[in-house]
C-alpha cells in the first residue's frame, strides 16, 4: 500500500517537479497539490493523506498555521515542513504547531523520498541545522508530569529515529501500545509533536545530540 502526499506549495514549478519525481517511487502516491495554506487545510480534509509536505513562506494562510490546524484536526496526518527558509521563528513554528519534520529544499531526492517514509512511520525529521537552532530555541516544559520507566523508554527510540514500529519490536508490544504510549508522553511534556518531545530528551541527557535521528540521517 503506498503513502498519499499531498504538496503543499505555492510555486508551480516546485509542485510539479516534486510530484514528478515522487511518482516515480513506487511506494508513494502524490494525491493532490495546494497553493496555500488554506487549500492544503481543505483538500487535507478531503483527501486525509498520510504525508503532507508543508512550504511554510504562502499565501492566504501560511504553511505554521496550516500545520497547526491540520494536526488538530487531523493528528493521524503527518506534516513535513520543506522549506528554504531556516530562521529561528520558522523552525520553532513548525515544530511547535506541530511538524514531524523540518526540511530544506536542497534536500536530495532520494533523502525526500526516505524522509517521506520514515515520516508515515512515526519516524522524526530533522535536517541537523534544524535540530541545532530548536535546541537553543526550544523551552523546556514548566512542569512535565514524571514518565514511567517504558514510557522513558520509548521517548528514547523515539528520539533516536525509531519508527513506531521498530520501537514495538524493540519492546517486545504491538504498534497500537507504542501509538499509546507517545500520546502519554505528549500529553505529560505538555508538547504537540515527537519532535519536540524528542530535543527533550536531548535536553535531559537521555540521549546525546549524535543520536538523534540516527536511524535517519
Amino acid at each position: 500500500m503506498s503513502i498519499r502526499v499531498l504538496i503543499a506549495d505555492d510555486h508551480g514549478v516546485v509542485r510539479q517537479g516534486l510530484t514528478m519525481y515522487l511518482n516515480l517511487d513506487g511506494e508513494i502516491e502524490v494525491v493532490g497539490e495546494a497553493s496555500n495554506g488554506e487549500e492544503a487545510l481543505r483538500m487535507a480534509r478531503d483527501l486525509e493523506p498520510d504525508v503532507v509536505l508543508m512550504d511554510l513562506l504562502m499565501p492566504v494562510m501560511d504553511g505554521i498555521e496550516a500545520t497547526e490546524k491540520i494536526k488538530t484536526e487531523l493528528p493521524g496526518v503527518e506534516v513535513v515542513a520543506l522549506t528554504s527558509v531556516l530562521d529561528d521563528g520558522a523552525v520553532t513554528g513548525a515544530v511547535r504547531a506541530g511538524a514531524i519534520g523540518y526540511l530544506l529544499k536542497n534536500t536530495k531526492p532520494r533523502e525526500l523520498s526516505a524522509a517521506i517514509k520514515g515520516a508515515a512511520a512515526g519516524q522524526v525529521q530533522l535536517v541537523p541545522e534544524a535540530a541545532a537552532k530548536l535546541m537553543s530555541e526550544m523551552r523546556a516544559p514548566e512542569r512535565p508530569e514524571e514518565l514511567t520507566a517504558r514510557e522513558t523508554e520509548v521517548l528514547k527510540l523515539l528520539a533516536r529515529g525509531k519508527a513506531n514500529k521498530q520501537v514495538a519490536r524493540e519492546l517486545f508490544v504491538e504498534e497500537k501500545t507504542v501509538k499509546a504510549h507517545v500520546s502519554s508522553i505528549l500529553r505529560k511534556l505538555g508538547m504537540s509533536s515527537r519532535t519536540q518531545a524528542a530535543l527533550h530528551a536531548v535536553r535531559t541527557g537521555l540521549v546525546n545530540m549524535d543520536e538523534l535521528n540516527e536511524e535517519t540521517w
